[in-house]
């Protein structure tokens, strides 16, 4: 008898809601998810661009696969990203709030309260709201389950980008708080995510210059991370093969820093 030790790592029949996977790490989340059998939905602030993914992954995995505009800090939109995975799939059995974004903080001291706020309600809220509208359909599914992009910036002290890591920090709290809510009907679990190298550095302020030193980090792996590197994690969270695994915060940061103390 042939054993396959892959086959709990399927996702065929989960219909699946992605949250920013129009690109960086969100596609690369599309694309394994895609490729393991699931019938992927990706909804995104930039519409065009989701669906131009979308349909490019599902010429690559011959899976169904749309994309859908969407702001997940406006509830109409949320809706309507719940309304179309329901008509296209037939339902929904696995939601990744991977939606994320904040810029650099020069002056931890000096951030108005007005992006404290903003920050809150694109990385914190939104995937509240997206989560409670998407669990009275996932009930009574064998492997219903919520992953959320966390960020390690939330663990550690990280001033520079206060705004955004103190929302992460909210949304694993708040994470934790649904799994205990939710037992034995949903599963709930965050990844926090170390750096990965994409083009959302760019916009988010970063220098080319410090880009660059990105390039070979002090960690016990000694790179920056991938995007497969976060979708393998998340793919194991959503599969079968984690079904025992819920409240729960996975690091994926390339091991954290190295720590010396009498130097190099």
């Amino acid at each position: 008898m042939t054993i396959d030790a892959f086959k709990d790592f399927r996702l065929d029949g989960h219909k699946v809601i992605i949250t920013g996977g129009a690109q960086n790490i969100g596609a690369g989340i599309a694309k394994a998810f895609s490729a393991a059998g699931a019938d992927v939905l990706i909804a995104d602030l930039k519409g065009d661009l989701a669906r131009a993914t979308a349909d490019a992954i599902e010429k690559e995995t011959e899976r169904k696969c749309r994309g859908i505009a969407c702001d997940v800090t406006k509830e109409d939109d949320i809706q309507a990203t719940v309304a179309m995975a329901l008509r296209e799939f037939g339902g929904i059995t696995t939601l990744v709030n991977n939606v994320g974004w904040g810029g650099v903080n020069p002056d931890p001291l000096a951030v108005s309260e007005e992006d404290l706020i903003a920050s809150y309600k694109l990385n914190t809220i939104s995937a509240y709201r997206m989560s409670a509208a998407c669990v009275p359909h996932m009930k009574g599914f064998h492997n219903a389950s919520i992953v959320n992009s966390g960020s390690f910036s939330s663990a550690i002290p990280a001033s520079e980008i206060l705004a955004y890591s103190t929302a992460k920090a909210a949304l694993t709290h708040l994470m934790a708080c649904l799994a205990n809510a939710l037992a034995q009907k949903v599963r709930v679990n965050s990844v926090l995510i170390g750096t990965v190298l994409t083009e959302g550095y760019a916009s988010a302020g970063i220098d080319a210059a410090t880009q660059e030193r990105m390039l070979h980090p002090d960690t016990l792996t000694g790179r920056p991370g991938r995007p497969e590197d976060v979708a393998n994690a998340m793919l194991w969270l959503a599969s079968p093969a984690g079904s025992w695994v819920s409240g729960q915060t996975i690091n994926v940061h390339g091991g954290g820093h190295v720590l010396r103390l009498f130097g190099h």
